[in-house]
């Protein structure tokens, strides 16, 4: 845990990630731009969880009143393209150890991405400091390379099947055929490049430039849907907060047309009409079952219209002057394609079952995937008092809500907070980590799916509190803090 005093802290999935949010804050930069920096250094450290062809959410909030969600997510492709030539996804089984999802990849898997355009606009309409000083020192990092820590090297190894998909992903990820260990380093000199036009030139190359048309022509080659008329057309949304009232806060969560917070909204709403203090394990996992019954076809269609209430990363920061920002980006598994030239490995949310329990390809072009990321604040007095988010596909949601139950309802800091066992239902099973007490869960006949270990199955939440100020990143995804 980084304890940071009255300075700023950030927390985030690797701890160059953190380290590079926490250098810019030191540098005097605000929450904003080590958001910026930690994101631009995760796609060297944290390179399959996120990247320039992936899509996220930010959440900004301070004590003068600020409450914004920057949605830079990915978006359905298929403007102007031929649903004749679409390739087949390509479904890859991925082992957690305990369990088995299967990922579908290719270039039919490839959504329009939005990281370009959400760092740009983030820097413009908060940052502090130029994009280009933030862009360079992530430039050298991809150029230079990265040992692979342990986490990551798991990663690699269980997405073994996506990274060899392609010769331009091998040539990353496994380079001469020898898959990538811990402690090799993992060099992306083209993404260098990459980064550092971003810093210089802003969106316009990745949208309606020479990298769109290279992203564009190679999907097109290949049998994808992502277009140039979808790249042309994308923006960044700027949305209000969707805020539930939770124990004498204000919960700031991440409103539609994403799935994720108004889930957790939801099971907070279900939580407060309990008698105060800690709710129990069986009564969380009911909790959960009712949020996830709320998934229906038609939640989801209202989801693009109004709020149905009334393998991703995560990085929180709060800087000195108490301005909290909250960033949750993912490039589902990746495609397992690298664009020559570009370095920017492209996302495969168009493959991914969690955001198309409805069917693939059946969202039309140009709709916002019903993402489950979900980047947190709780806010008491008008104040951040704890600034979360996780990473984990359908685990977000489970992830988010024991932790800010772990903190409000438990009392406990960070640390123990993020550390503490996790359970998850989805599909009548009620996944489990090691430690927690099941005997109510079993008297009630749930059927368990028990994990020997902490396990990133069950998300990585990465999150900061203002008093003490303090930080924690989740030891599931090799999560670090900085102050």
């Amino acid at each position: 845990m980084s304890d940071a005093s009255n300075g700023g802290v950030v927390a985030a999935g690797h701890p160059l990630t953190a380290q590079a949010g926490a250098d810019v804050l030191h540098a005097g930069g605000n929450a904003v731009d080590a958001a910026i920096a930690a994101m631009l250094t995760s796609f060297s450290a944290e390179p399959l969880l996120t990247g320039l062809g992936a899509g996220g959410y930010m959440l900004v909030a301070d004590t003068a009143g600020e409450r914004a969600i920057l949605d830079f997510s990915v978006e359905a492709s298929g403007r102007g393209a031929d649903p004749g030539r679409r390739e087949e996804l390509v479904p890859i089984d991925v082992s957690f150890g305990d369990a088995i999802q299967v990922f579908n990849i290719g270039p039919a898997s490839v959504g329009c991405y939005g990281t370009p355009a959400g760092i740009w606009e983030a820097s413009r309409r908060y940052g502090s400091l130029p994009l280009h000083e933030l862009a360079a020192s992530a430039a050298r990092m991809a150029r230079d390379g990265v040992p692979l820590n342990a986490e990551q090297a798991y990663v690699i190894e269980i997405l073994q099947g996506i990274v060899t998909a392609e010769p331009e992903c091998a040539a990353v990820y496994a380079p001469g055929g020898k898959l990538l260990r811990e402690g090799d380093p993992i060099r992306q000199p083209e993404l260098a490049d990459t980064l550092e036009r971003l810093g210089r030139e802003g969106p316009h190359p990745f949208y309606r430039g020479d990298i769109a048309e290279a992203v564009a022509g190679w999907l097109a080659e290949r049998g994808g849907l992502m277009t140039a008329e979808d790249l042309d057309a994308y923006r960044v949304v700027n949305r209000r907060p969707l805020v539930q009232p939770y124990r004498g806060r204000e919960v700031l969560l991440n409103p539609p047309p994403s799935a994720g917070g108004t889930l957790i909204a939801f099971a907070l709403e279900l939580l407060a009409r309990d008698p105060p203090g800690p709710p129990s394990l069986e009564r969380l996992v009911e909790v959960m079952e009712t949020a996830q019954a709320q998934r229906t076809p038609e939640f989801l269609a209202s989801l693009g219209e109004r709020p149905a209430l009334g393998s991703t990363t995560h990085i929180s920061v709060l800087d000195a002057d108490n301005r909290a920002c909250s960033v949750t980006a993912s490039n589902g598994e990746g495609a397992g394609i690298i664009v020559p030239g570009t370095g920017i490995h492209l996302n495969n949310m168009l493959g991914e079952q969690d955001l198309n329990p409805l069917g693939f390809h059946q969202h039309p072009p140009g709709r916002r995937l019903p993402s489950m990321m979900a980047p947190t604040a709780v806010l008491r007095d008008g104040a951040p008092e704890l600034v979360l988010g996780s990473g984990g596909s359908n685990r977000i949601r489970s992830a988010i809500l024991q932790t800010v139950v772990n903190v409000v309802d438990r009392g406990m800091d960070v640390e123990r907070a993020v550390c503490a066992p996790r359970a998850h239902f989805e599909d009548g099973v009620v996944y489990v980590e090691p430690a927690l007490d099941v005997a109510s869960l079993e008297a009630a006949g749930r059927t368990l799916a028990r994990f020997r270990d902490l396990n990133l199955f069950f998300g990585g939440v990465h999150a900061v509190t203002a008093q003490p100020r303090a930080g924690f990143g989740d030891p599931r995804r090799g999560g670090a803090a900085a102050g």
